[in-house]
């Protein structure tokens, strides 16, 4: 007997599995965009950002005794567009000043330097205070040293804060991690069952696969709780360009959510990264554009990631082991 348009029982099977896959990817990407922070950045305004942010580069690079005019003008030319806009950029240029352009901006190093020192900088021992511990790639499915250095002076750091709580992000990072473990899940188990510390006071993102996504998806988690501090812990090549994009998303959150964290203090793993430090500020540019998805054609005219060509700015590496 014929049997017209009777499927194949596989083909079903394979269709329900792709209908679900697509829902699941079209689930994740929506939920991404509904809860990262709208950005307001209008049209008229792209390109004095673009012209803003490579001004950052430059003064930190090649500094000159125009620099405070120069940016001073940028500010002014986006806040003509938009009062709340030139908000955000004076906030990114606040912090650029604090992080790159002073000399005595100090980096607190694990092993080095006593964590209790953080109080007189605005760490607090209470349940307001997060400390925020930035992933990094995982090999064969584990944490690496650097990592696991991270976690330590965070361990070390929340000994001297007991009532503060911490903040784990990272996700399944690495390409030899056939069971996805994630960054901030090993993190998490490492801290609780090699440091001792208490797993109620652990949160975790595991999804962040960048910094900027550290900085993203931890500020959920931030503003859920009421957090008001936060201190970043990562590696020392990496904490300015961290606390850049820390500092752009919590303007972004004061002036869309409401709510307002500061970011205090830092405490580090000091790790050997001079090829990163050499690049870091066009790193951190780079990252602030991505999250105010700033036009493809306005990041082109921002200075390259050119390792080559860049030259380390105007202080020395950190990696010295001096407080830069």
């Amino acid at each position: 007997m014929e049997r017209k348009g009777k499927k194949h029982p596989i083909l079903m099977i394979l269709a329900v599995v792709l209908v679900f896959a697509a829902a699941a990817v079209f689930a994740y990407f929506a939920l991404r965009a509904e809860r990262t922070p709208k950005v307001p950045i209008c049209e008229d305004n792209a390109k004095n950002f673009g012209v803003f942010l490579s001004d950052l580069v430059r003064v930190y690079e090649t500094p000159t005794e125009e620099d405070r005019r120069i940016i001073e003008a940028d500010l002014e030319a986006i806040r003509a567009v938009r009062e709340d806009e030139y908000d955000i950029a004076r906030a990114v240029w606040d912090r650029w000043q604090a992080v790159y352009l002073d000399l005595d901006y100090r980096l607190f190093l694990y092993e080095k330097d006593d964590p209790a020192e953080l109080a007189a900088y605005g760490v607090e021992n209470s349940a307001d205070q997060a400390i925020v511990i930035l992933g990094y790639q995982l090999a064969d499915g584990e944490m690496q040293p650097e990592l696991v250095c991270r976690c330590d002076a965070a361990a070390e750091l929340a000994r001297a804060f007991p009532e503060a709580v911490l903040v784990c992000s990272g996700g399944a990072t690495g390409k030899n991690n056939p069971q996805k473990h994630t960054e901030a899940g090993l993190m998490k188990a490492y801290l609780t069952e090699a440091c001792g510390i208490d797993a109620s006071r652990i949160y975790t993102d595991e999804k962040a696969l960048t910094t900027v996504d550290n900085a993203i998806y931890t500020f959920e988690i931030l503003e859920k709780h009421d957090m008001r501090n936060m201190t970043i812990v990562t590696s020392s090549y990496h904490q300015r360009r961290s606390q850049m994009l820390y500092s752009l998303l919590a303007e972004l959150y004061r002036q869309q959510h409401g709510y307002s964290a500061a970011l205090v203090g830092n405490y580090n793993c000091k790790m050997d990264g001079s090829s990163i430090y050499a690049l870091d500020d066009r790193l951190a540019v780079q990252g602030i554009a991505g999250i105010l998805d700033l036009p493809k054609e306005v990041v082109r005219s921002m200075p390259p990631l050119n390792i080559n060509e860049t030259p380390t700015g105007n202080r020395d590496n950190p990696e010295s082991g001096d407080a830069a």
